[in-house]
């Protein structure tokens, strides 16, 4: 598994070029051992924040900055990266050393951070496909395990009690994403209003608060460069208070999508037991042991959510390959991707409403 998983790293994006030298002025004294020389690449895919890999004589870096041009109000919030990403420093949870954020945007022409750069692998797609069985099964293990690591965190001891409002999470999230939807819709998909519609009733009574990461999933983590574990979970940018078991229906979408092509690749009928994958239940029974708590009641009102979400995301990410705007030019493709999530989640939905008639 060594040489799998190796970032890609491309020149940088026309439509991502920035002031490299008046990035790197801004460095000097403020990057301990930054000596003025840089060079820049760009990691390749992602559809949300640019980030780049910046080589210097001090060490290797990663910058991530808000992409140009007009966005969605609270979109690509690289503030909140930074934040969370500081308060988790020394935590359970492996996190990138972060060393500085500029949210002037005179600098570059957008509001960035820099972190360290952790070598490792980073797999883009959902489903681990390669190694052995055994080394799938552990690097499923260890998901689970920091998943509930980041949600056992105390969050009012970690500053970040004004990070989100704690109180009714669900109701203020699937009208966000509604509104998101509402945004960035350029055709008619009946499924995505349909579940709009649904959502509202049939939200859990329980309230739970933990630090939720928004976007939890293998590609979102950097494997260790040999070994079967998590050595930093990036992408921050969706986070805030909300509830624990969002971040674990968002964890199980892969259960529910069909094979296909890379990057949206699916479990729905895999043989697990082949593979070394957990199965839901048991990637459930895995996060629930290391949380401490009992199995949850009603998770796939949670995975309903988490696709509507998700498809609400997708849908702004074509929109913004369709103004030219996009981080990946690949988003092109995504009109297919999002309308197959709402279907998805539109056929779990009803099967939800036909286990309770």
């Amino acid at each position: 598994m060594a040489d799998a998983g190796a970032p890609a790293l491309v020149p940088v994006l026309d439509n991502h070029r920035f002031d490299e030298a008046a990035f790197a002025r801004y460095l000097r004294g403020r990057l301990p051992g930054f000596d003025g020389a840089i060079a820049i690449r760009q990691f390749q895919g992602g559809q949300s924040n640019p980030t780049f890999h910046v080589a210097t004589a001090a060490g290797d870096y990663v910058l991530r900055k808000k992409p140009p041009g007009k966005l969605l109000p609270s979109a690509h919030a690289v503030e909140r990266e930074y934040r969370v990403m500081l308060a988790l420093a020394g935590s359970g949870v492996p996190v990138p050393a972060v060393r500085l954020l500029c949210e002037e945007e005179g600098v570059i022409g957008t509001p960035f951070f820099v972190m360290d750069h952790v070598p490792g692998r980073i797999f883009a797609d959902r489903v681990m496909l390669e190694g052995t069985p055994g080394e799938r099964a552990a690097i499923y293990a260890d998901l689970a395990r920091v998943l509930a690591a980041l949600h056992k965190v105390d969050w009012q001891a970690a500053g970040l009690a004004d990070f989100g409002k704690p109180d009714r999470y669900m109701a203020r999230q699937v009208a966000r994403w509604t509104r998101q939807w509402e945004a960035v819709k350029v055709e008619e998909m009946p499924e995505m209003d349909r579940l709009a519609e649904w959502l509202p009733r049939h939200l859990p009574d329980s309230e739970e608060t933990a630090i939720a990461h928004g976007d939890y999933r293998l590609g979102n983590v950097i494997l260790h460069p040999t070994e079967p574990r998590i050595v930093a979970v990036l992408d921050w940018e969706l986070a805030t208070l909300g509830h624990p078991l969002a971040d674990l229906g968002y964890a199980c979408l892969t259960y529910h999508m069909a094979p296909g092509p890379s990057g949206v690749t699916g479990l729905a009928g895999t043989d697990f037991a082949r593979t070394g994958i957990p199965d839901q239940a048991e990637f459930v029974r895995l996060y629930c042991a290391a949380a401490g708590r009992s199995a949850p009641q009603g998770l796939e009102v949670f995975v309903v959510f988490s696709m509507f979400r998700l498809a609400s995301i997708v849908a702004g990410v074509w929109r913004r390959a369709l103004d030219g705007n996009a981080a990946d030019p690949r988003a092109i493709g995504y009109r297919d991707r999002y309308r197959g999530m709402a279907e998805t989640a539109w056929g779990i939905a009803q099967r939800i409403d036909g286990k309770a008639s």
